[in-house]
């Protein structure tokens, strides 16, 4: 295959390493792009779980709001263009696919796109950096239905470990904190409340994922980065039966506390758990969030996702490379040491199974 080429195309998990990785394909959510879209993708969210109508449409008028259009997907395409662009430049010159677990492209129409191409044994990039069930053990699940559903010819995917220690994201994301600091005034830097959001999931699910343990440690790192010795780690976007308990504090109640205790006029909010402009941010913390520090009179400065960030992308090519490689370099920062390239059996499930 020729380097300079553009190789994007829309569109039983054995783990080993191997150097005949023959595509990429990056994973991800997805998310409407016009308004009749939305009610089918939450429906494709929502499936085989019990939501009440009344709170799909509810969340349906917050895609509405951005008619209908949700920046996943157009994140994801300048992801590929940025990956295509690494690979090209410097190896290995992989055909890069993409697919989503709820909307298109889909990954079972990217996986058949794979197959029809000659596609015998992929990587796959999840779009997740910490391990939980909806951020790993699930998208295992998709992949492997994706592949009954185009059968034998489907090709052997292998995904990507947890990234959420590499150096490449941990310096990128210190990036996006820096240049978010930089649009507090200077004399109130040192004093403005660094919070990190991730997305909150039930308590029981969270006992069986080191979901926590790995935002805290990034969170940790990234603090470091930025000479941050005081920080949070707060939740966000909860979205089960008021009866089931899920991971707080809430951002919403953390920051009225904070307002109630006084002393603080300036917060920063970084969504650490997020790769990409999810509706989950732009509206929850853009609109929602933004309007109660309005109201508290809290001057709120939101930090970027990492996006493409150089840094990252240059990441996703090294944990390909560690993949291909015969005795691979593993980094990690901090004490938690790198991610294995699978999860292991009982890791990152919804329940406790016997």
């Amino acid at each position: 295959m020729n380097g300079t080429e553009d190789f994007t195309h829309h569109s039983s998990f054995i783990i080993h390493h191997s150097s005949s990785y023959d595509a990429l394909l990056l994973v991800s959510f997805g998310g409407p792009e016009k308004r009749e879209d939305v009610l089918p993708f939450l429906e494709n969210v929502v499936r085989g779980k019990q939501v009440p109508r009344d709170r799909l449409l509810e969340v349906a008028e917050h895609y509405y709001l951005f008619d209908g259009v949700s920046p996943i997907n157009a994140q994801n395409r300048a992801l590929l263009a940025a990956l295509v662009a690494e690979l090209n430049a410097h190896g290995p010159h992989l055909p890069v696919y993409w697919g989503n677990r709820n909307w298109h492209p889909l990954l079972a129409d990217a996986v058949r796109q794979m197959a029809d191409d000659g596609i015998r044994h992929a990587l796959a990039l999840v779009t997740s950096a910490f391990g939980s069930y909806s951020g790993c053990r699930q998208y295992l699940e998709d992949l492997e239905r994706a592949r009954q559903t185009v059968g034998l010819q489907a090709p052997r995917i292998d995904k990507l470990r947890l990234f959420f220690n590499h150096p490449g994201f941990i310096e990128a994301m210190v990036d996006r904190v820096r240049a978010a600091f930089e649009a507090i005034p200077p004399d109130r830097r040192a004093a403005a409340r660094l919070i990190y959001t991730a997305h909150s999931i039930p308590r029981a699910m969270a006992q069986l994922s080191p979901y926590q343990q790995q935002l805290r440690e990034a969170c940790r790192l990234v603090s470091e980065g930025v000479g941050r010795a005081a920080w949070e780690l707060v939740y966000q976007s909860r979205s089960g039966p008021p009866d089931q308990p899920w991971l707080e504090p809430d951002v919403g109640d953390y920051l009225l506390r904070l307002h109630r205790g006084g002393g603080a006029r300036d917060v920063l909010l970084v969504p650490i758990g997020f790769l990409a402009e999810h509706m989950e941010v732009i509206y929850d913390l853009d609109v929602e969030v933004a309007g109660l520090c309005e109201s508290l009179g809290l001057n709120v400065v939101r930090a970027g996702v990492v996006g493409t960030h150089p840094r990252f992308v240059t990441m996703i090519r090294e944990l390909i490379e560690e993949r291909m490689a015969a005795a691979p370099s593993r980094p990690a920062e901090g004490s938690l040491g790198p991610s294995p390239d699978h999860c292991p059996p009982g890791c990152c499930l919804t329940q406790v199974t016997t």
